[in-house]
């Protein structure tokens, strides 16, 4: 959630004390830096009530150099893949990545490329588990997993390849 306030007062809210020199090393850890020294007022940009003006995946960047700051035992992140494009889907990875080193993990995810490194992995379905393993056991056994993971890979094998196709027909690429 983001506040009617500026992008440095979003990140730093819970550490209030916490220096520009932490709060800067938040945002280029969640890899929101660039975008936000890229504004006219930079880190003192005003930010409108949840984020508007923002796109889904700088308003989360932000929330993730928010969590990055306040420094959790335990973090808990619900769908934070959902609506974003692919380069944004990269950019929230390598965040989350960082924030997730070293401290307990809950994430709740649509997308199997946010927990594929996961120490274990639960599938849930109509509330109960179904399956439970690492990313590896859990291809193996050939269930739900398997057949999301095929399903979602496929997708993005789909994609490339039209990417390719329209480059190629563009001129470009061999």
């Amino acid at each position: 959630f983001l506040f009617s306030a500026t992008i440095r007062e979003n990140i730093a809210y819970g550490r209030l004390d916490a220096t520009d020199a932490e709060v800067t090393a938040a945002a280029k850890a969640a890899r929101i830096h660039d975008f936000i020294v890229s504004l006219p007022d930079g880190y003192n940009s005003l930010v409108g009530e949840r984020g508007v003006g923002l796109s889904g995946g700088q308003k989360q960047r932000l929330a993730i150099a928010r969590a990055l700051l306040l420094d959790p035992a335990i973090l808990i992140l619900d769908d934070s893949l959902s609506s974003v494009d692919t380069e944004t889907e990269y950019l929230i990875q390598q965040a989350l990545e960082v924030l997730m080193q070293n401290r307990t993990s809950f994430i709740i995810a649509q997308r199997l490329s946010t927990v594929k490194n996961a120490d274990q992995i639960i599938i849930l379905e109509n509330g109960h588990i179904v399956e439970q393993g690492d990313h590896d056991s859990l291809l193996a056994a050939g269930g739900i997993y398997r057949e999301i993971y095929e399903m979602q890979f496929r997708k993005q094998e789909e994609s490339t390849q039209v990417s390719l196709e329209s480059l190629k027909a563009k001129g470009g690429g061999n």
